[in-house]
């Protein structure tokens, strides 16, 4: 190549020609064009000007280069992001994915400015922020949602290669990331040389609270400012009273951080919120008698200076750590209940009952009774649909323990249930608000169902009369009521009592809004009218993902237990026309299974239900038995139980007795007599428990039989109709039902029916007859029938 260009364009050289002699055709392609290129800039050099040779030319490193192809596209990304075109975004984002590679080996050498690890930085927040916000992303069009969903995940991406750089800047720089998102400079809070004291602190507390709320105001700045104050108001020893409402002042403005009541606290934000309500109750508990807090009094009679008398601050501690508890439930509503920042989340629940606990203890020695009511019910809230191994076995009599071991239970402290008593007696017999005592009879009751007390929870459900009034309470005491009843009804068919069950249960599945009536999710728009604003206020009431209550579960306990009832009843009135439904769900759920071209093994839990209807229907309860209790109904259902090998006992006795109910029912007509140690036999139960059910069915007229006891024997009577003489039966009520009927049509198309009802338009013509009508005699002179 240097022989080839050595020479003269003009002139020949022998080794111009050795092209002739390249045989490989790209190199040969190479060589042409450097040629051409090395001509054209020959050309080009002796065709400038002399005022083009003068014209001086600037020389720029290529770290000056790159960094200014690097700023100028995040330039450009700053105005898209301020316009939200994330269509932009995304292919500015692209190319500066690009330049940066490109850049690699001069950042590694000189480092990125702090401008573009900022700019960079605020991409990546930006763009989580917009996920988040559930109606801005309604709001864009299709480019700039599929855009954004795009971005988010190569950001993402991107991101993994730089976890440690990012935490490390945020750690390092959080401060003047602030300082640059607002470009306000943090003033000074005092000259030099002035004399600290309460007023002075004082003052310039109000000078910092007079910016809150304040469009354009640096929140974190403001939190970082009364930190800031409260070291100084230490440092100077100016008392716990200066210091207290400092306190106060920081946790609101942490509580005001976010301006939307719908958003949540973020992890740093949260856990400042906590440290600070320690640190305040700290304060409280180590001058309990020289501060008095309290919203009754006022600003101008606080007393916040070092003297003889108490410290006197306007503030309410209760308010704070109400709200702590109102914004933890926020966090969690709005956590993925799948991830394991959920489960982290979670953990902080012992944080926060540990905080309700030191004010409850703070409020019982200085709190009035409503203030005491209040942090009652807070405490009862994170207690009653816990379950509680301890309370649970103490409620059985802790059968199987030594004594030794109750000593030792004992002494470990008060359990679940002895904690709810003294707390909920204690609203009942103080609290001057309803809602408070609702909300604690209703926490009360499921604590008692949840721990298979049902005697007690039943009890305490019909003494309050609450059902009668519930429908006039707001939502979320709705909401708790029907979780109660929920409870109540599980804890009834873990005891076995099966129409207690089905009664407690059958509001909630028969409505088909489960789901939404336990507060545990909404149903789609398009199925309920409500807008927007709706939709953001009921996803607030929603129920924390810990405290739900499995739906699967419940369908499952209330389709068994309309089974044990419904299919006895069928087939006790299975020619009757006036045959009424006890639970139309499940009569739902047999038309849905009958309606299938082809019977398969059943697969899910509606359809294990279903097959051991139609089993039970025949009589068959081991096949029943085998489609209710097996491996793939434990794992869905029956495991979930705290006393599972109880449960599944007492269910397959129930199965048990009702097909063998059934089986009379259905089969008695074809038997003159039967043995009770046969029908021991094929139900597998003890003859005096067949002996007692069919003595019930006697004694209540739903087996015309009678029982020879020296025999063991049921004699039927044959006294029911035959097959053949039922349908006769029903077909005689059908048409005098359809005679009826035309009769009432007939009438009504000539105008003479229904006398009595219509007599303001008949009396003429009844006048004029004078005799009588289908609605009686009217006597003309009275004027009356």
């Amino acid at each position: 190549g240097r022989q080839f260009f050595s020479t003269h364009p003009g002139q020949r050289s022998s080794s111009q020609y050795s092209l002739q002699k390249i045989k490989s055709p790209g190199l040969k392609f190479y060589f042409i064009f450097v040629f051409i290129s090395h001509n054209y800039c020959f050309h080009r050099s002796l065709l400038l000007s002399d005022d083009e040779e003068d014209t001086k030319r600037v020389v720029r490193s290529a770290k000056d280069k790159r960094f200014e192809e690097l700023t100028n596209l995040i330039k450009t990304i700053r105005n898209a992001m301020k316009i939200r075109d994330m269509a932009k975004c995304l292919e500015e984002f692209e190319q500066l994915c690009r330049a940066f590679l490109k850049s690699k080996n001069i950042v590694d050498k000189e480092g990125l400015n702090q401008n573009c690890k900022y700019r960079l930085l605020t991409l990546t927040l930006f763009s989580s922020q917009l996920w988040e916000d559930k109606e801005g992303k309604k709001k864009m069009n299709k480019n700039n949602a599929k855009a954004l969903s795009t971005l988010r995940q190569k950001i993402r991406k991107y991101n993994r290669d730089f976890e440690a750089e990012i935490a490390a800047y945020k750690e390092v720089d959080q401060k003047t990331s602030y300082r640059n998102i607002y470009n306000s400079e943090k003033p000074k809070m005092f000259a030099k040389g002035t004399e600290i004291n309460t007023a002075v602190v004082v003052k310039k507390l109000n000078e910092i609270l007079q910016a809150r709320g304040k469009k354009g105001t640096d929140r974190a700045a403001q939190i970082e400012l009364l930190h800031a104050l409260a070291a100084i108001a230490a440092e100077n020893n100016l008392g716990q009273g200066i210091l207290v409402k400092i306190k106060f002042n920081i946790i609101a403005s942490l509580y005001d951080y976010n301006p939307n009541l719908a958003a949540f606290m973020k992890p740093d934000m949260w856990k400042k919120c906590l440290d600070c309500i320690d640190e305040l109750l700290d304060i409280l508990f180590d001058n309990n008698n020289n501060i008095f807090i309290g919203e009754n009094i006022a600003e101008d009679s606080e007393n916040l200076a070092v003297s003889d008398q108490p410290f006197r601050v306007r503030g309410c501690v209760l308010t704070l750590v109400e709200r702590m508890d109102e914004e933890f439930t926020k966090i969690m509503q709005n956590t993925d209940p799948h991830s394991q920042e959920y489960v982290d989340n979670l953990k902080d629940e012992g944080r926060v009952c540990g905080l309700v606990d030191r004010l409850l203890g703070y409020l019982e020695n200085k709190g009035s009774t409503e203030e005491i009511c209040r942090i009652y019910l807070r405490r009862i809230m994170h207690t009653y649909y816990k379950f509680d191994y301890k309370a649970h076995r103490r409620s059985l009599g802790l059968q199987g323990e030594s004594k030794s071991e109750q000593d030792q239970e004992e002494s470990e402290g008060e359990d679940s249930a002895v904690i709810m008593d003294r707390l909920c007696k204690f609203i009942y017999a103080k609290d001057r608000t309803d809602r408070i005592r609702t909300c604690a009879i209703l926490c009360h009751i499921y604590h008692h169902a949840l721990h298979s007390r049902w005697y007690q929870a039943r009890d305490l459900m019909l003494m309050s009369h609450l059902q009668d009034n519930i429908q006039h309470a707001d939502p979320p005491v709705q909401i708790l009521y029907n979780r109660t009843m929920v409870q109540l009804g599980i804890c009834a068919f873990r005891q076995g009592m099966i129409k207690d069950a089905h009664n407690a249960l059958l509001d909630i599945q028969s409505s088909g809004r489960a789901k939404e009536l336990l507060g545990q999710g909404l149903l789609m728009r398009n199925m309920q009218e409500r807008n927007a604003e709706q939709e953001k206020i009921e996803k607030r009431r929603q129920v924390p993902f810990h405290m739900h209550i499995n739906l699967e579960l419940l369908e499952c306990v209330y389709l068994v237990s309309a089974m044990l009832l419904e299919i006895p009843y069928m087939a006790a009135h299975e020619f009757d026309a006036r045959r009424r439904m006890i639970s139309k769900q499940f009569h739902h759920q047999l038309r849905v299974g009958e309606r299938q071209p082809l019977l398969g093994p059943p697969e899910s839990m509606r359809e294990h239900v279903v097959a051991a209807s139609k089993a039970m229907k025949m009589g068959d309860w081991r096949t029943c038995h085998s489609f209710i209790i097996n491996e793939k109904m434990n794992s869905k259902v029956w495991d979930l139980f705290p006393e599972t090998q109880r449960v599944r006992k007492m269910l397959v006795r129930k199965i048990q007795e009702e097909s063998l109910r059934t089986y009379l029912f259905t089969y008695s007509s074809v038997y003159d007599s039967i043995s009770m140690e046969t029908l021991s036999e094929m139900f597998e139960l003890e003859i005096p428990t067949v002996h007692s059910i069919i003595s019930k069915m006697i004694i209540n007229e739903e087996l015309m039989a009678s029982l020879d006891q020296p025999t063991q024997t049921v004699v039927m009577h044959r006294t029911e109709p035959t097959s053949l003489q039922n349908m006769a039966l029903q077909l005689a009520e059908k048409l005098g039902s359809l005679v009826e009927n035309n009769e009432r049509v007939f009438d009504l198309k000539q105008g003479v029916y229904g006398g009595y009802f219509n007599r303001d338009q008949k009396g003429v013509y009844q006048q004029k007859q004078g005799g009588y009508q289908r609605g009686g005699y009217r006597n003309q002179n009275q004027g009356n029938y």
